[in-house]
């Protein structure tokens, strides 16, 4: 008698990270069941042992060049898909380092919020691999299922559990939204896969449908008009899923988005181009006008999220390798500034109880360090040289200027200059007001290591782009065939001219 496995060992080498992650999310509720009394800071260094032990396997198969695809190409495993898992994995270790001295404020199923980032990272993981819509589903409802007890994680906490509730009621709606946009789809093509569907006829069904797949997946990045969960979800949720909503769902999600536009619906071009340059004007503008009225920081920073997302459709709406690699190269910096900025919020929420903004007053006397680091990640998301975010700004708008999107750059400019005011609001009341206490504030171990982390990105990325910018080229060849192939990001910026 001879077993003969329903995979191959290659087949199962494309699995490798997800298996990985998956067992170690067993071992975490292994671990936290059989061992009571093991403290909270020993069981979140056991998940991030996990995390970077899948974050090294996805690093290897990314040297190695190990690509394929799975279950009749419903899982794509390409340079694209591993620099959105990593992307992802890395994003949540340092999440889970950020939510150690917060985790004191869970009176119950302490160990099981650990479990439940990992799971939603898990989630998110196969969300970068889909390559079907069917896939896409699945993924991304199974990576929503730990975020919806995550945001009402804070069950004595009312503002918790309102924000829980606003996100299910309107997950759900996503979920029936894409459902719907699904169904249209298949019944119209009789197909699922993204690159079963490169030479489709456009029909009023078809276009309906992926009209809705798009509303689904713009509730979750958070861009207008399907952003009305953000502010207050943000606000109520523990601040560490906070951090966590703001960056690895909006990574997963665009990897999904790349798929689809310029695969899928590469042929309907000129059409979704104009859709994207009005929700990305409207997130931008939307995003950056709000903010400024905002009096607490969670919300600030919910708004600047919105805004920041206007900013990634830029390089979605091009079309083109050019304004896909500058996505990746933006996304990438907006990681290590909003991540670095929340860590500085929960270090302050922590010692004064506060996150309003006028309670950050002085804090350039009380801790020169954070203000310091807050006062860097502020500028990065502005877009101020030589930081990061002004190198994944000027990528941009450059793939814009390119596809002649000049309108876009226009209002892009515009908001530059109107969130440099919000953000030097808060600067102004970190070193010009009078601290309401004179006492210096504690820094933990692990938000002085996610801070470091942060501001050496942050700084390393805007001084030395290179290694970023050819990750991020190779990462998207995948899509070399599509919108002007010979067209990618200088390698040494900011030399003129830019691609090929």
């Amino acid at each position: 008698m001879t077993f003969v496995l329903p995979m191959s060992f290659p087949d199962l080498l494309l699995l490798l990270p997800e298996i990985l992650l998956t067992s170690w999310l067993c071992l975490i509720l292994i671990v936290d069941f059989s061992f009571p009394r093991l403290r909270n800071e020993q069981l979140a260094y056991f998940s991030i042992a996990g995390l970077v032990a899948t974050l090294g396997c996805l690093a290897w198969l990314d040297y190695t060049g190990v690509t394929g695809t799975l279950f009749a190409n419903m899982f794509a495993l390409d340079r694209m898909a591993l620099f959105f898992k990593m992307f992802i994995v890395g994003s949540t270790i340092l999440v889970i380092l950020s939510s150690i001295d917060y985790i004191h404020r869970f009176k119950f199923f302490r160990g099981e919020y650990y479990f439940l980032v990992v799971m939603s990272a898990l989630g998110m993981m196969f969300m970068a691999s889909a390559n079907d819509l069917l896939t896409v589903f699945v993924a991304l409802e199974f990576s929503t299922l730990g975020l919806y007890v995550l945001v009402a994680y804070l069950r004595e906490d009312i503002g918790s559990n309102e924000a829980g509730i606003k996100f299910f009621i309107l997950g759900i709606f996503a979920a029936s939204l894409l459902a719907y946009g699904i169904s249209l789809v298949y019944g119209e093509t009789g197909k699922l896969v993204f690159s079963d569907m490169t030479s489709l006829q456009a029909t009023p069904g078809l276009a309906i449908g992926f009209l809705l797949i798009f509303a689904a997946l713009g509730f979750k990045i958070g861009a207008v008009p399907f952003h009305s969960w953000i502010p207050d979800t943000y606000h109520g949720s523990p601040t560490p899923v906070t951090a966590f909503l703001s960056i690895a769902p909006k990574g997963a999600a665009f990897a999904i988005l790349l798929r689809m536009f310029l695969v899928s619906l590469a042929t309907f071009r000129p059409i979704w181009t104009l859709l994207l340059v009005a929700v990305s004007i409207l997130s931008m503008t939307y995003g950056n006008i709000v903010a400024i009225a905002q009096k607490n920081m969670k919300r600030l920073l919910a708004y600047s999220g919105i805004a920041q997302i206007g900013n990634v459709l830029i390089g979605l709406a091009t079309g083109t390798k050019m304004g896909s690699d500058a996505m990746l190269f933006y996304l990438l910096t907006y990681l290590f500034a909003n991540l670095g900025a929340f860590a500085i919020v929960i270090a302050v929420s922590e010692a004064i109880g506060s996150d309003e903004i006028d309670d950050y007053s002085g804090l350039g006397r009380r801790s020169p360090f954070l203000a310091f680091s807050m006062l860097i990640f502020l500028l990065s998301l502005a877009g101020v040289p030589p930081l990061a975010g002004f190198i994944g700004k000027l990528y941009i708008f450059i793939a814009a200027i390119k596809e002649g999107l000049y309108l876009l750059i226009a209002v892009g400019l515009i908001n530059v200059v109107i969130s440099m005011y919000y953000y030097l609001i808060v600067v102004k009341k970190m070193y010009v007001s009078e601290p309401r206490e004179r006492s210096p504030l504690r820094v933990s171990g692990p938000i002085k290591v996610v801070v470091y982390i942060c501001l050496a990105g942050t700084l390393a990325i805007g001084v030395y782009p290179q290694p970023v910018t050819d990750w991020v080229v190779s990462a998207i060849l995948v899509f070399s065939n599509v919108a002007d192939p010979t067209a990618s990001l200088p390698v040494a910026p900011p030399v003129i001219p830019f691609g090929g």
